[in-house]
């Protein structure tokens, strides 16, 4: 028997590759699926069944495009209806593979249909537990993205996740590995550990949620402090249930190459927006007008997701030469199949055709500093209200750049603002989707906060936040 965890970083998601005598089996793929062919080709074992643990708001899942190359089994926990054929499998049934059996543990809460997978071995010793978004490493599984759908409000749903966790999974024992679906960095949780495997008599000692001395506390534990959740989430959600296009479609679609003349007529006429991957220190100096930039080079797709939000927005792409692939990959992870192409020779022939480039005010800390000495500025702070909350710049308004088409009409565009982030990864998102809608009257900073700290402009702890956002509305 082998279990691999094949964990990607951008999404904080964990897929799980389980083989034993001749036969494998897959949790929770990602959208491409390539990755897991060549392990069943390299190990000589035939595909039997693709287990989903619910279904996914923040990734689009590589169930359909694998069952249809494998003719493998898709299986879902009980009540999930879907649009394409699928095992709906009973608590406690029991699928085997190869020598091993996994046995279906239904635990609503987070979803309806939820459920956790437990591994038993050869010799009938329960070994691991694939929890899902049941039951993260220090934290459980969101009970407010299935309101609609349940029919539910997310205290009923607490309330049901109560009921899984503490009569379903902790009276197994406590050597069982846990293998969850997300860890850090992930939307589907508030408080996960930055482990990927534990065990679970760990969990039990280490996860708040599972140390809540009734459900009331529990309920009222889980469902502090939530965040709205992105707007692709629910998208994501139908395309998991009722299917998608192919993912070799969409990487074909995508990877058409347009000169600059046709990516300019085709931008015109399509309304697509162009996105661009390059990081954020080479945009800042020269892009096309219009750009949004959102880097390649960190949690890029949960970002698209979220600032974007309606994967149905047709997408232009620029990116380094040689990374139009990865982007149309990372992008198909969470819904974006829109791709029309990519533009051929990267920015570097945009600019020799002689076409209109455009670019972002950017300055030093240093700068920054000297700049601001003994006046009264705006100053905007895009980062989590968790990292201001730890310190920020004296006066500074915090705007997490999440809910920056919330609060980007409130903002006066004719008074000047200096914006920063933690490093200059968010903040020039922010300035790109702040000139693209027209707001041009603003200083952005050079290496954010990181570099700030070193330098001697008055900072602060945690203020009153409701005091600082009024200031600026």
């Amino acid at each position: 028997m082998k279990i691999e965890q094949i964990y990607t970083g951008c999404l904080a998601q964990g897929a799980y590759y389980i083989t034993s005598a001749g036969e494998a089996a897959i949790i929770d793929p990602l959208r491409e699926v390539h990755p897991y062919l060549e392990r069943l080709e390299k190990d000589k074992v035939q595909l039997k069944f693709i287990f989903e643990t619910h279904f996914h708001a923040d990734f689009v899942s590589g169930h359909v495009d694998l069952s249809n190359k494998t003719k493998a089994r898709i299986v879902y926990g009980p009540t999930a209806q879907t649009e394409f054929q699928a095992i709906i499998a009973e608590d406690n049934q029991i699928f085997e593979v190869g020598n091993i059996k996994i046995k279906v543990l239904h635990t609503p809460g987070h979803t309806m249909e939820s459920s956790c997978y437990l591994l038993i071995d050869e010799n009938g010793e329960e070994k691991a537990l694939f929890s899902g978004d049941t039951l993260f490493l220090g934290d459980v599984g969101r009970p407010d993205l299935a309101q609609k759908v349940a029919e539910m409000t997310k205290e009923e749903l607490a309330g049901l996740l109560y009921d899984s966790l503490y009569k379903k999974i902790l009276p197994l024992k406590d050597d069982i590995t846990v293998y969850p679906a997300h860890g850090a960095g992930s939307a589907c949780g508030k408080n996960m550990q930055k482990e990927t495997i534990d065990t679970l008599g760990n969990q039990k000692e280490t996860n708040y949620a599972l140390n809540q001395k009734d459900k009331e506390s529990f309920i009222h534990a889980v469902t502090d402090g939530l965040l709205p959740p992105p707007a692709y989430f629910g998208m994501n959600v139908l395309m998991n249930k009722k299917g998608y296009h192919s993912f070799d479609e969409v990487l074909s679609q995508g990877l058409h190459a347009l000169v600059p003349e046709q990516f300019e007529e085709l931008a015109e006429a399509s309304g697509a927006l162009i996105l661009d991957v390059r990081s954020n220190g080479i945009f800042a100096k020269s892009f096309i007008p219009q750009s949004v930039n959102i880097g390649l080079d960190g949690d890029f797709a949960p970002w698209v997701g979220t600032l974007i939000g309606n994967v149905n927005q047709p997408v232009l792409l620029v990116t380094d030469i040689g990374k139009e692939e990865e982007a149309v990959t990372r992008l198909s992870r969470v819904g974006f199949d829109h791709i029309l192409g990519y533009l051929e020779g990267g920015f570097e022939a945009w600019k020799q055709s002689g076409k209109e480039t455009d670019s972002v005010k950017r300055i030093t800390a240093d700068r920054f500093e000297k700049e601001i000495k003994d006046k009264e500025v705006q100053i905007i702070d895009v980062r989590k209200e968790s990292e201001y909350s730890a310190e920020h710049v004296d006066n500074a308004y915090n705007k997490p750049l999440a809910y920056i088409n919330e609060w980007i009409n409130r903002i006066n565009a004719e008074e000047h603002f200096y914006l920063h982030c933690a490093g200059g990864y968010r903040s020039m998102m922010a300035a790109s989707i702040l000139q693209a809608r027209g707001y041009r009257n603003f200083t952005e900073i050079e290496g954010g906060f990181k570099a700030i700290a070193s330098t001697d402009v008055p900072k602060s702890d945690f203020m009153c936040q409701n005091k600082i956002l009024n200031k600026l509305d």
